[in-house]
């Protein structure tokens, strides 16, 4: 059956973040704007920083539990990787959609807000009450949505 065009590039979202490196969640993230890839990215450090998968994670060794202490982590989340592509190539996302597998943090929401993306479109949700808080004062539409696998 074809898919639809969220499933579509909620699939790509889940191939696209297969490139990630880090040892606790991989996610990737589709920009999409008329219905083209605008830019994608996926969780794991700068360029030409060695990967987690070789030194480790510091948040692992600390015990640092999900959603806390974001800037203890050598890599950037798959949102802002996304952002920064499309900043780097000159290409506008502004009016555009992001694809996740996992809904937004409170630092790529707010990411996102000034970015220009109307929407947000992602598969699992992430308990990040300030994030929902966030863009509750947005007129940006978030909608989750389950593909089949």
């Amino acid at each position: 059956m074809r898919p639809d065009w969220d499933e579509y590039f909620l699939e790509i979202v889940n191939i696209v973040k297969k490139r990630s490196t880090c040892l606790r969640r991989q996610v990737g993230a589709v920009i999409v704007k008329d219905s083209q890839i605008l830019s994608t990215g996926y969780n794991g450090v700068p360029k030409n920083i060695t990967h987690c998968e070789i030194v480790g994670c510091l948040r692992v060794k600390l015990n640092v539990p999900s959603g806390e202490r974001h800037e203890l982590c050598r890599g950037l989340h798959a949102e802002q990787n996304a952002i920064i592509q499309a900043a780097y190539h000159g290409v506008s996302i502004k009016g555009g959609t992001i694809y996740t597998n996992t809904k937004p943090c409170t630092i790529c929401t707010k990411m996102i807000i000034n970015a220009g993306i109307k929407r947000i479109v992602y598969e699992e949700d992430y308990n990040d009450s300030f994030a929902d808080e966030l863009l509750s004062e947005t007129e940006i539409i978030v909608e989750q949505k389950k593909i089949q696998k």
